[in-house]
């Protein structure tokens, strides 16, 4: 029988506990180790968003799109905003219904959300903005305009927006609150057509909103009763087909942010 030395497996035991508890620290395992000195460590990282991303936005939005588009691809360096679509809400739904690709839809109003909502392309669009008519004439007012009731008369050249987009809806029902028949030579189909009329003098006056008509020196605006009382509503949504779901999804995210709100903000677009 081989018999054991009691006092050299005592010392053996005590080696072997101290090169374990060295190995223990060296690994990382004590409580005041920093785990950030392991290379090896696992680390929780959010992957980069990439991708391209196509947007569907109302003609009113384009200055305030435009901007935070590019303030996007600067926080995401690997997406890229495709040029972006802008028109009558209705007519941009009417595409995406009828199957155009897109990722991201910005409609004017919650009505033609709806008809998007509805058709299955999207769900749960949450609103982000509000927007005001005001009536403007050519800069100098050749025309003489003083109010909403002028629309009435068949001497000037009014435009509008078409009955069927959110600005000609929002007009027709302000017009229809002043009791205003207005005599209209031109319906347009989204506001920017409209501002256009006014600004090269093809027209003497017309209904655009407040945040168009900021846009350029070429136009004045004439105080226009009632139109705090006929707010558009903006409602924005994630497509259910977009090509790239996270980078929708984070496009969204930032407009309803506060820088996001914040760019709008300055534009002179309300908060939702």
């Amino acid at each position: 029988m081989i018999r054991t030395s009691r006092p050299r497996f005592a010392a053996l035991a005590l080696l072997a506990a101290a090169v374990l508890t060295a190995s223990g620290c060296a690994a990382g395992g004590g409580p005041d180790a920093d785990p950030s000195a392991d290379p090896d460590a696992s680390v929780s990282v959010a992957p980069e968003l990439t991708g391209d991303l196509t947007i569907f936005a109302a003609a009113s939005l384009k200055a305030g799109f435009d901007e935070l588009a590019e303030r996007f691809e600067q926080q995401h360096p690997q997406v890229e905003v495709q040029p972006i679509s802008y028109d009558g809400s209705s007519t941009l739904a009417t595409q995406l219904v009828e199957g155009a690709p897109a990722d991201v839809f910005a409609s004017a109003d919650e009505a033609t959300m709806t008809t998007v909502v509805d058709a299955g392309v999207a769900s749960g669009p949450e609103l982000f903005a509000t927007n005001r008519l005001t009536l403007v004439v050519p800069a100098g007012n050749p025309g003489g305009v003083t109010g909403l009731a002028d629309l009435a008369d068949p001497d000037l050249a009014v435009v509008l927006c078409a009955a069927e987009v959110p600005c000609g809806a929002a007009s027709t029902k302000l017009l229809d609150a002043a009791g205003v028949a207005a005599s209209v030579d031109s319906f347009e189909q989204n506001v920017t057509a409209v501002l256009t009329k006014v600004a090269v003098g093809e027209a003497d006056a017309g209904l655009v909103y407040v945040t168009d008509a900021a846009t350029t020196t070429d136009v004045e605006t004439v105080t226009t009763e009632g139109a705090d009382g006929v707010l558009n509503r903006y409602p924005i949504v994630a497509l259910k087909d977009a090509a790239s779901p996270d980078v929708a999804a984070a496009f969204v995210a930032f407009v309803l942010s506060d820088t996001g709100r914040g760019v709008l903000g300055d534009l002179g677009f309300g908060a939702p």
